[in-house]
This record gives structure tokens, C-alpha cells and sequence, in this order.
């Protein structure tokens, strides 16, 4: 038998897995349901497990019959504070929802750790299975590399491996070499100036009109500073000054969004918002104060374990399920923080339901999304095979 075939096998109990972690998703970094189902999961597979300190994780380590360096595969498990409006007969009622698709991580990384364990024997390694919260802003990865994960079988991983589920044309795997998804950053913009009566605003030094100039001009610094071939995204989401109608404040503030995609831009950039917030505010009288926060840094494939994961996902699902993606997607990820470390790759798995046109489906993060587990036992095949076929591979 393939994985193919004994990750079908496996499929009704992870969908079964997947819909009661999607009736009751968790989210942050103290998932503690989460985590004990992710354990009585896992029962009986012969594993060391390690549970996180600074947070709900989950990691568990196979040892393979056969001496051999280590490989790591990740599953993110947390939620977002969304609330549900996807319509299956499984959806979450406690106001936060998966709709990123964690839950499917989770239940593809349990089936993987089955169908491994059950080659144990053949396995010419170790196999960390990393569950880890906080995935969606609080850095969970972060902390897991810092609790240790990357030592958890003795030795670093030589390799690492994830999937992200997306919407799409059902079952097929896309990535690419380089840069796969942008870094997160966060702007926040402070003007400061002088208050006064709304009526008489030459008594002020209103700081509002000055903000409202930032937000077209940090669009247009993106088009005019900035290479199209290393693009950048700032997405003010926002704004906020005084509480009375008719007093201007002392203060007006913005926050933003900004992705990019190289450490050229992140330092370009920590410098381009400052001279135009300082410039604008110095027009209106006032003063700017610009905090700019890097989250996530990119996400960065290995080229060549990235050649080897697509080639041995063609080999076993075929060359028409595995498709080069042509350019980086401006979404972020903290998986980013462990390809920092270890070389490896982050793909991912399209699977939107059979009855919804993958070109207009709700994108990750909806509250509509609509994800189709039908794909779990190939997720979890396809994470069994990228650890077999690196740990196959001798130094």
C-alpha cells in the first residue's frame, strides 16, 4: 500500500477530528482543549510528547527503526476571533471560528504521525510533529523555538515541512522555491498637535487633516519608492482622534498593515515612514511619532528542498496536482521563523468544496470560508511521504 491508500483509510476518523475541532476552536496561545484532543489523538502510537510552558503546544517525537538524522513536520492550532457564518452543520457557536484552517492542520499532522508510526521500522530517522498555537499574531512559533522544539529529538532537523490549506481547485499542492509568503509589520502612526474649538480651527494646530494626508501618501510612497519587482503592501485599517464632534484633539493616530517581502524593504521602509510622517506633520505645525514593528519576517523556501518535496508530491499524486506557483502571496506566516532555522518548505493544499467556484470563494480569515476535508488523508500522506523521502535521502 501507498500513503495514498492508507491515508484514505485513515480519512473518516480525521474528518472526524477535524469538525470537533471546528465546533469548539480555541484561540491565542492557551488552547487547552485543543490540546488534549491533539493527546488522546496521538494515544497509543508510542511517542514522546513534551507539552509547551508559555503556551498550550504539543510536540512529539517518532524514533525510527533505522539511525538517521531528523525531520520536522508542523500543524498550526488556533482559531480566530471571527464569528461563524459558514453554514455547515459543524460550525462553531463559541464566537471565534477556524477560518484559516487550522483544524485541518492539525488533523492532516495527526494522520501523518499514524501513518508513519506504522513504518516505523522503515523510517531511517526521527519525526517531530510540531502542534503550535498561535499561529495568527502572538508568534507561537517563536516560542516554540525557544522552548525547545528544534532540539526535541537530540539533534536539529535537517529539514522542515508544512501545508497550509487555501481555496481553490480541490487537492492540488502548490509552492515554489524563495520567497513564498510576505513578512508582517505593523505601523502605527501618533500626530500630535495643539487642540481647540471645531469652530475656530486657525486657533489649533489640528493634527486630523495632517493623518488623513498620511493615508493617501503611504500609498503612493508604496507605488513611488518602492521596486514593483519587490513589492510592498500598506493597508491602513485604523484611524482614531478625539471623542467630541465639535473639539479638535490634541492627537490623531493610524495603524497599518505593511507586507513585505525582503529585509531591503523592511529597512527601506523603517526609514520612508518616518520622513514622510515628520514631513507631513511639519507642514500642519504639529509633530509625528512613528513606531514600526517587524512580526513575521518572509517566508523563504529552501530552493533545492523545495525541487525534492514538489518532485516527490508528483511522483505520488501526479503531475497534474502539484503546480509551481507563480509569485509570492502577500499573506504571512510565523512557519517563516523555523525556515529561518532549518531549510524546508511550506506548500500549500487547495480544497475548496466541490459545489463552490474556487474564483469566487471566500478567502482565508471569512467568515464564510468553506474548506473541504475530503483532502485530509492526502494531506496526511503527502506529510508522510516529504519526511520519508528526506530521511531516505543519505548524507
Amino acid at each position: 500500500m501507498t500513503f495514498i491508500e492508507e491515508g484514505a483509510a485513515l480519512l473518516p476518523e480525521l474528518v472526524a477530528l477535524r469538525r470537533e475541532l471546528h465546533l469548539a476552536p480555541e484561540v491565542g496561545l492557551e488552547l487547552p482543549n485543543t490540546q488534549a484532543r491533539i493527546i488522546a489523538a496521538l494515544a497509543g502510537l508510542d511517542l514522546e510528547i513534551t507539552l509547551g510552558k508559555k503556551l498550550s503546544s504539543v510536540v512529539a517525537v517518532l524514533r525510527g527503526g533505522q539511525d538517521g538524522p531528523t525531520v520536522l513536520l508542523r500543524g498550526d492550532m488556533d482559531a480566530l476571533p471571527v464569528t461563524e457564518l459558514s453554514g455547515v452543520d459543524f460550525a462553531s457557536t463559541n464566537g471565534s471560528m477556524h477560518a484559516c484552517g487550522h483544524d485541518l492542520h492539525v488533523s492532516g499532522l495527526v494522520g501523518a504521525a499514524k501513518l508513519l508510526a506504522a513504518h516505523r521500522d522503515e523510517l531511517a530517522g526521527n519525526v517531530i510533529f510540531m502542534f503550535q498555537p498561535g499561529e495568527e499574531g502572538d508568534g507561537g512559533a517563536g516560542l516554540m523555538i525557544e522552548e525547545g522544539v528544534l532540539q526535541a529529538a537530540g539533534d536539529r532537523p535537517i529539514a522542515a515541512y508544512g501545508i497550509h490549506v487555501a481555496p481553490g481547485a480541490s487537492g492540488v499542492f502548490t509552492s515554489r522555491g524563495g520567497p513564498l509568503m510576505a513578512g508582517a509589520n505593523e505601523l502605527r502612526i501618533t500626530v500630535h498637535g495643539s487642540g481647540g474649538h471645531g469652530s475656530q480651527p486657525h486657533t489649533a494646530m489640528d493634527p486630523v487633516p495632517a493623518l488623513a494626508e498620511m493615508v493617501t501618501a503611504l500609498q503612493n510612497m508604496a507605488t513611488r519608492r518602492f521596486s514593483v519587482f519587490d513589492p510592498i503592501v500598506v493597508t491602513v485599517t485604523q484611524l482614531a482622534a478625539g471623542s467630541a464632534i465639535n473639539v479638535i484633539p490634541d492627537t490623531a493616530r493610524l495603524g497599518a498593515t505593511v507586507r513585505t517581502l525582503s529585509q531591503e524593504s523592511v529597512d527601506k521602509l523603517i526609514t520612508a515612514t518616518k520622513e514622510l510622517a515628520d514631513g507631513i506633520a511639519a507642514a500642519h505645525g504639529c509633530t509625528a511619532e512613528v513606531r514600526f514593528d517587524v512580526n513575521y519576517p518572509v517566508t523563504v523556501n529552501d530552493v533545492e528542498r523545495t525541487r525534492e518535496a514538489m518532485d516527490g508530491l508528483r511522483s505520488l499524486f501526479g503531475d497534474t496536482r502539484v503546480v509551481e506557483a507563480d509569485n509570492p502571496l502577500m499573506g504571512s506566516e510565523d512557519f517563516s521563523l523555523v525556515l529561518n532555522e532549518i531549510p524546508g518548505t511550506f506548500l500549500f493544499l487547495l480544497c475548496s468544496p466541490a459545489d463552490v467556484d474556487p474564483a469566487t470563494a471566500a478567502w482565508n480569515h471569512s467568515p464564510r470560508v468553506l474548506f473541504d476535508d475530503a483532502v485530509l488523508g492526502d494531506q496526511a500522506a503527502a506529510l508522510a511521504q516529504l519526511a520519508f523521502n528526506r530521511l531516505a535521502v543519505k548524507p
